[in-house]
Formats: structure tokens, C-alpha cells, sequence
């Protein structure tokens, strides 16, 4: 799973799908992780990076990532 290629994503979080025409915006957490995926890594380094460089609970992240990939699919900015 990834980030469909033709997502616009920034800096500071704003998210663009062009072929909806919807927008999102993003904290810088969501952003690091959206350019992430942009760059091809995958789920697992994603979050072990982020055990790495935050204070959280391992079953914490995997609630919170379950919850954040359910809103890309939901908002169809991802692809399979």
C-alpha cells in the first residue's frame, strides 16, 4: 500500500487530491508521515521511526496507525 502518485502534499500539511478536488490539512506528524510514503518507505519503518523519536506506548501507535491509514483509504489517497 502507498501513497497515490498524484497526491499534492506540503511542508505543512496541506493535502491535495486532484482527481476529487479534495483538500485536507495535516499535523506535522501526519506530514513527515504522508512524505514518508511518498518516498516509498514502508509501514514497518515508518513506525519504527516513530518509536524511535517519540515517547509512545507501541499499542498506542498501532491503534493510532490503524486509525490514520482507515482515514487515507476513507479519503481515497491511497492505493494498493
Amino acid at each position: 500500500m502507498y501513497l497515490r502518485k498524484n497526491i499534492a502534499t506540503s511542508e505543512n500539511g496541506f493535502i491535495f487530491n486532484p482527481s476529487t478536488g479534495d483538500s485536507f490539512s495535516a499535523n506535522p506528524v501526519a506530514a513527515a508521515i504522508l512524505e514518508q510514503l511518498k518516498q516509498g518507505m514502508t509501514f514497518s519503518d515508518i513506525k519504527a521511526g516513530l518509536l524511535d523519536s517519540y515517547e509512545v506506548d507501541p499499542l498506542r501507535l498501532e491503534r493510532d496507525w490503524d486509525e490514520f491509514i482507515n482515514q487515507l483509504r476513507e479519503a481515497n489517497l491511497l492505493a494498493d
